[in-house]
């Protein structure tokens, strides 16, 4: 018995918690649908740039909830400053791209934790768009985002690809050519400093001195001819004035004569 009543209780809870958790995004989708309706009405007034240059997000924020429970009697409404930026940014730029918007389709949302995501597809005079507005997931509902994103074609998504194609491999092709260039100018570089660098003092180269020949001159020996020996013994008993028989004559050696023949 207590196990059946806590299995109802139980699945109650669970029912309640659903029934809640719907009622919760029911209230953004229509909330979703209010802001976007706002905004799109402030950018045909043409102060956003005004409002963009003059007030911080905060400022913005208070401005925008307050206008914004003016225009629908509702003072419930929370947002943040940046939220509000981002929207009146990105309705601008895309109602420049898009043309005015002209028709608001179904809104749809999504639980993802703590937040609350609503998608609301807008057509616009030369182009489709998507608005994203993410609210807390509480009885609160603050929007804390608010974005709207241009829906591109496919040969919009082609062209962008090709593009950035062609932008990487031209980024690799002038990033080689520099290497390639670096690499040349290697062989140039000690030209350059070469041409820089002081000049050595070229060197006279002087002359050998020329190398002179050691003539040896054969000793001969004299001693075996009689006449130049009764010659040299008569002219040495001339010069002492005594008799040749007091010599003897043992050897006899050709004197080095080069002294006579420099003077």
């Amino acid at each position: 018995m207590l196990t059946c009543v806590f299995v109802l209780t139980a699945c109650s809870s669970t029912e309640i918690s659903s029934k809640f958790q719907q009622d919760k995004e029911s209230a953004a989708r229509n909330r979703a649908d209010q802001v976007v309706r706002f905004t799109a009405t402030l950018i045909l007034s043409n102060t956003v740039d005004e409002m963009l240059a003059n007030y911080s997000n905060v400022e913005l924020g208070d401005l925008y909830t307050s206008t914004y429970a003016q225009y629908y009697n509702d003072a419930s409404f929370m947002c943040e400053g940046k939220a509000v930026n981002g929207a009146l940014t990105s309705f601008q730029t895309g109602v420049d791209s898009m043309g005015d918007i002209i028709e608001f389709g179904e809104s749809t949302s999504e639980v993802d934790d703590d937040t609350i995501i609503v998608m609301i597809p807008v057509k616009g005079e030369n182009g489709n768009a998507s608005v994203e507005l993410i609210f807390t997931n509480d009885i609160y509902l603050k929007m804390t985002s608010c974005t709207l994103n241009l829906d591109e074609t496919k040969g919009e998504l082609m062209t962008r690809a090709a593009l950035n194609t062609l932008l990487g491999m031209g980024t690799v092709f002038v990033v080689l050519i520099l290497i390639s260039l670096i690499i040349s100018a290697f062989s140039v570089i000690p030209k350059i400093q070469a041409s820089f660098a002081p000049k050595k003092e070229e060197q006279i180269p002087t002359p050998a001195e020329p190398e002179m020949e050691l003539v040896v001159e054969e000793e001969e020996d004299l001693s075996d001819d009689m006449e130049l020996v009764a010659v040299i013994a008569a002219a040495i008993a001339t010069y002492e004035g005594t008799s040749v028989e007091g010599f003897q004559v043992r050897s006899i050696k050709r004197g080095n004569t080069n002294k006579w023949r420099k003077n």
